[in-house]
């Protein structure tokens, strides 16, 4: 009989609220805000160094935590009504989901949670069993120390009060007063009345022609690599065609999986050359709003490139990467004319956006999160993970990754079971260089 790894919650979750008073007051959502109000995501960190009493050290400095950021410890009230306009974030003190557990295994045995998943993301973390409701808790924090001394933090949040910036900035003051810091080092701003409008994709998808209903999707969770001398190569060809640009290492590795998967999924051939096979990427827009240091509300926005299965599919890869490439540069104009995608009838786009053809991007690297430090180092590995997946997402440029040496690292759940192989076989047959 094989030894089964398993995690097991030391004691039953508590409630961790701030350490010492908080102001009893109210914060109006801004609309980016209430576009992902319902949405909730989970950030698992890896740490291999060790820790005196994990759970506890990491217990006592959310508490304190929740002093400075005291929004996280309330809960989002009204929204009675039909509309959404009375919805506001009641900072009540009543805290944050807390739970300890073990694991009966070390972190080499799981791999650093790499894929093939021994042990389901699911046991190392707290979750809603669905959208986030109004009084559900803000945030929920799982700490799961390993045989090794090693210990996985689970952290899942409401994403109508923070980005992933904003998550950061709160974990790297709960590492900064775990270490032993009197106050965090930046000064949190929740509310910024300076901000301006942000368009957002989910005000698209609300247009009353859009009429999709979605629904949870079974994709498979896959553990990319993107090899450094694709990435160089790439680089190198772009530059030497498309004159006083450069492109990014998130533009080549994000541009590598929408063709691969378009190409797995056959979405070109099936539908029509002219059938969108659109890609939605998030952008951190805090430097082209004036965002005020230390903001740590939703800032960002979604761009979108409405290219065709045909485009992405047979097209050169440095043209894909230009496509992206394309889009970062409009963004100031985007933030401009609150216009997503002007020259696509929305229709189109809508169901375009709303089905298996999409695909969803969100980068983890450069937001911050491989900074946290709970007294024991930085992460071995930092991971996001989506309790409820609809459409076909990808997180690229994870930070952390132990893979670093090999090349980039990105968690991809962008296809179903039925092309998964294709998939994986097309991101091969890429790299290596082989005619499609």
């Amino acid at each position: 009989m094989s030894f089964v790894y398993a995690v097991t919650k030391s004691s039953p979750p508590v409630m961790v609220g701030p350490s010492g008073p908080t102001p009893a007051v109210t914060i109006v959502p801004t609309s980016t805000d209430m576009s992902r109000l319902s949405l909730s995501f989970t950030s698992f960190h890896v740490f291999e160094g060790r820790v005196h009493e994990p759970a506890e050290t990491i217990r006592r400095a959310l508490s304190r935590a929740l002093v400075h950021y005291y929004p996280f410890a309330g809960r989002v009230s009204g929204g009675h009504g039909d509309g959404q306009e009375d919805v506001v974030f009641s900072c009540t003190g009543e805290g944050v989901v807390f739970v300890a557990a073990t694991a009966n295994c070390t972190l080499e045995d799981v791999r650093f949670l790499e894929a093939p998943l021994v042990i389901p993301l699911g046991d190392l973390a707290v979750g809603y069993g669905g959208p986030c409701r109004v009084s559900d808790p803000l945030m929920m924090v799982q700490v799961t120390e390993f045989a090794c001394g090693g210990f996985v933090v689970g952290v899942t949040w409401n994403h109508g009060l923070a980005d992933g910036f904003g998550l950061a900035q709160f974990l790297r003051a709960v590492g900064e007063l775990a270490r032993g810091l009197p106050s965090p080092s930046v000064v949190p701003v929740r509310y910024d009345e300076s901000l301006p409008d942000i368009p957002q994709l989910a005000d698209l998808l609300r247009e009353p022609a859009a009429g999709f209903n979605l629904k949870p999707v079974d994709f498979s969770y896959c553990d990319v690599v993107i090899p450094w001398s694709f990435i160089r190569r790439v680089k190198a060809e772009f530059i030497s065609r498309v004159a006083g640009r450069r492109c990014s290492v998130f533009e080549v590795v994000t541009a590598a999986i929408w063709q691969s998967r378009t190409r797995a999924i056959d979405v070109h051939r099936r539908r029509g050359g002219g059938a969108l096979a659109p890609l939605a990427f998030t952008a951190n827009v805090r430097k082209h709003v004036g965002a005020k240091d230390g903001y740590y509300g939703n800032c960002i926005t979604h761009q979108l490139v409405a290219a065709t299965g045909d485009a992405v599919a047979d097209g050169d890869i440095v043209d894909v990467v230009k496509l992206i490439n394309d889009a970062k540069e409009r963004i100031p104009e985007l933030l401009a004319t609150k216009q997503l995608a002007a020259a696509v009838d929305n229709d189109v786009l809508v169901e375009a956006l709303c089905g298996y053809r999409a695909l969803y991007v969100s980068s983890w690297g450069g937001i911050g999160l491989d900074g946290v430090d709970f007294g024991g180092g930085t992460p071995a590995r930092v991971m996001p993970n989506m309790e409820v997946k609809m459409v076909p997402t990808c997180a690229p440029c994870l930070p952390c990754s132990r893979k670093h040496g090999d090349g980039v690292n990105a968690i991809a759940s962008c296809v179903t079971d039925e092309h998964l192989d294709v998939f994986q076989a097309e991101l091969a047959r890429l790299f290596s260089g082989d005619p499609i």
